[in-house]
């Protein structure tokens, strides 16, 4: 444990590579019905950048265009914001007057600055995010080509009467964090186009940039969809309160969707964990790995949860 936590980083991008394959793996073994599973791979990973580039490259580049008019104008917004409300009567004559509008705003306004300052410097070092981006893909396919050695070995340092369960425990793992990838993609996938599409057709500025940044948000509980709907609404506080209410209605539509007929499905389909668990994982795995350790929360948790299932629960029972 000591040792994964001095190479947490590298620990993190072999995980993710794990996870992602697992999620590939039913494409590779269609494909090896035709081809060797090598062949197989290679066009599995293939077709998966072919397909992050075709949908996500010009989503980003259009994004991205946003993002630099959204850093210059989003300060503005604050600062109109905050004219706006100290004109108000009922901000001046009730407890808000005592609150410092300005140093909120310039507060808001620094971490807004430090965020896209850190954008900009990850875009810098886009040359070192490239390596390890290769690095990522390499050891992906080689967890996909692999697979069969890699179970083979892992199998090998147990003693032969456990290698059985290990590998049952190994598959159920596979299928379960596998599962996680396919889930959270459609459940961001289906906030992320409703707001998209919804801001579009009310005239919201940035609408794609919001609808991205709310998909994106959505990994982090409660706290990450409350910020993207903060965020649409400073965006759009100039086009009145009818159009402020419709947004928020747009988001109310959006979560219903995602949290009573998306989420409850494919989560539950693919991974079959309470929430609770999710939440205990989600708060550990953000204390100690960071934003990474939240994107990949419900992946490790489903992963400690079948260990405990198979070396521990099904023990007890017996």
């Amino acid at each position: 444990v000591i040792f994964l936590n001095n190479i947490k980083d590298i620990a993190i991008m072999f995980f993710a590579s794990f996870v992602i394959s697992c999620s590939l793996e039913p494409a590779v073994k269609f494909f090896s019905k035709k081809f060797k599973r090598s062949m197989a791979s290679a066009i599995v990973l293939l077709l998966a950048i072919l397909f992050l580039a075709v949908f996500f490259v010009p989503l980003i580049v259009i994004a991205a265009h946003q993002i630099n008019n959204f850093a210059d104008s989003f300060p503005i917004y604050l600062n109109t914001l905050k004219g706006m409300l100290q004109t108000i009567p009922f901000v001046n004559k009730s407890v808000l007057s005592q609150i410092d509008i300005g140093d909120m705003v310039s507060s808001a306004s620094g971490v807004t600055s430090n965020i896209f300052s850190e954008t900009v410097s990850i875009g810098k070092n886009i040359g070192s995010a490239f390596v390890y981006l290769i690095a990522f893909f390499i050891i992906m396919y080689y967890f996909m080509a692999d697979k069969e050695t890699v179970v083979k070995t892992t199998l090998s340092l147990f003693p032969p009467h456990m290698q059985k369960p290990a590998d049952e425990i190994i598959e159920n793992i596979s299928q379960k964090v596998g599962g996680y990838v396919i889930a959270q993609i459609i459940t961001m996938a289906s906030v992320g186009v409703i707001m998209a599409i919804g801001l579009s057709v009310l005239g919201v500025d940035y609408a794609l940039l919001l609808g991205l940044m709310t998909a994106i948000l959505d990994i982090i509980p409660i706290i990450g969809p409350g910020i993207a709907l903060v965020i649409c609404l400073i965006v759009s506080y100039k086009a009145g309160a009818t159009v402020l209410a419709l947004i928020v209605l747009v988001f109310a539509i959006a979560q219903i969707v995602e949290n009573n007929l998306v989420r409850p499905y494919i989560f539950g389909k693919f991974l079959d964990l309470h929430p609770l668990i999710i939440y205990f994982f989600l708060f550990v795995t953000a204390k100690y790995l960071g934003i990474i350790g939240v994107v990949f929360a419900p992946a490790i948790a489903a992963t400690v949860v079948v260990l405990t299932e198979e070396l521990y629960i099904k023990n007890i029972s017996k």
